[in-house]
């Protein structure tokens, strides 16, 4: 099923299925993110998760109603435990990924689509993450490119 074939009438549909996103992206792919977001279709589900230096760049995002924006602001938090260091670009996103697709992600059958717009360092880890720790197929998830992680599905 393509964009093209929801609409408002097809959403609201009992038999219609829905397909779960993992979205994620930092202060340099923000643009890339609404891009995203715009194509989606209105009965999308998910998690969105945008790493972002401090609260002055945290906004309004056009998500569908049924996804989740969460802010992660690394100024902040802090680095890795017990450590004492600031929290790095990447840190913050990929410990909240870890812990969502930790409850969220449902096995070999879970249909879930993930796009990683973050910077290099965090979804390196991520992928890491989901492909060594979750069994995901690295195949199933998009990143950018450039960065030679994962192949496009």
């Amino acid at each position: 099923m393509t964009s093209a074939d929801h609409n408002a009438s097809a959403c609201r549909a009992t038999r219609h299925t829905r397909v779960q996103q993992l979205i994620t992206a930092d202060e340099h792919s923000l643009a890339e993110l609404e891009a995203l977001l715009a194509t989606l279709p209105i009965c999308s589900t998910g998690r969105v998760f945008v790493e972002v230096p401090d609260a002055s760049w945290i906004g309004r995002i056009d998500a569908p109603v049924r996804m989740v924006v969460t802010w992660l602001d690394r100024s902040a938090r802090t680095g890795a435990p017990g450590t004492g260091r600031a929290c790095a670009p990447g840190d913050a996103l990929s410990r909240a990924v870890a812990a969502w697709a930790g409850e969220m992600l449902c096995g070999g059958d879970d249909r879930t689509r993930i796009t990683l717009l973050g910077g290099y360092l965090g979804t390196a880890d991520i992928v890491d993450h989901l492909t060594v720790h979750l069994g995901v197929p690295a195949d199933g998830i998009h990143t950018p490119e450039r960065f030679g992680l994962a192949t496009a599905r």
